[in-house]
């Protein structure tokens, strides 16, 4: 006999990894204006209604499976974070978490896809900034929020803080990685880009050990 109704709450779990496993593999193998809900569905075994209630359409499935992936990069950052309160580890290892995401195959493979179609499909670009750099900003500037009132980093809008930390990891090379002019690095490689990228971001690159306080409060007001 077959059982119908509404799934127990694991088996919604299951189905609905099930889902974003099949799209994020389907979107890597046929790009995103190629590739029907259609064919999604039968893939994962799910119906079409499934999607469009629980995602609004092929846009709001691509976004969930940016969001899901970037759940690791960002639950580090979270106020029950272990690192909380130490400030330069948890920044290296939210950096090698976000770097490793980054430079993995299949991101640099959606990132692609995005750059290729984003003008087609206005809807898949927003999806994209949403759940994957807005998203780490966001998490990243409530990290840097918490972190001032704690007295760690002066009062800067913890905004730029997030953007221009981002900025300092990704680097020039991330756009090497991106496009296949330089091999991935090894964690080894990871762990030394991270290091001194957070260390650039935290101490600076001023040699001038006898910087006045009023040239430091005047290069803060610049920002």
């Amino acid at each position: 006999m077959i059982k119908c109704g509404r799934p127990r709450k694991g088996q919604e779990s299951l189905s609905r990894d099930r889902l974003l496993d099949a799209a994020l593999q389907l979107f890597l193998e046929n790009g995103y204006g190629n590739l029907s809900l259609e064919i999604i569905a039968k893939d994962a075994r799910v119906s079409m209604r499934t999607i469009y209630n629980e995602f609004g359409g092929k846009a709001g499935l691509f976004g969930a499976v940016i969001k899901r992936y970037t759940d690791s990069f960002v639950t580090g950052l979270s106020e029950d974070s272990t690192l909380e309160g130490r400030p330069e580890e948890a920044l290296i290892a939210f950096a090698k978490q976000f770097l490793r995401g980054i430079i993995h195959p299949d991101a640099v493979r959606i990132r692609a896809i995005l750059i290729g179609e984003s003008i087609r499909f206005p809807d898949l670009a927003l999806q994209f900034y949403e759940q994957g750099p807005q998203r780490n900003s966001f998490y990243l500037a409530q990290f840097f929020a918490r972190q001032q009132q704690a007295g760690y980093f002066i009062a800067i809008d913890p905004g730029v803080l997030a953007d221009q930390f981002l900025s300092v990891i990704r680097s020039e090379r991330f756009q090497k990685l991106q496009l296949g002019l330089e091999q991935a690095p090894d964690e080894a490689e990871i762990d030394t880009w991270v290091r001194q990228a957070a260390s650039l971001f935290l101490y600076g690159c001023l040699a001038d050990k006898g910087l006045s306080e009023n040239r430091k409060q005047t290069a803060v007001a610049n920002l």
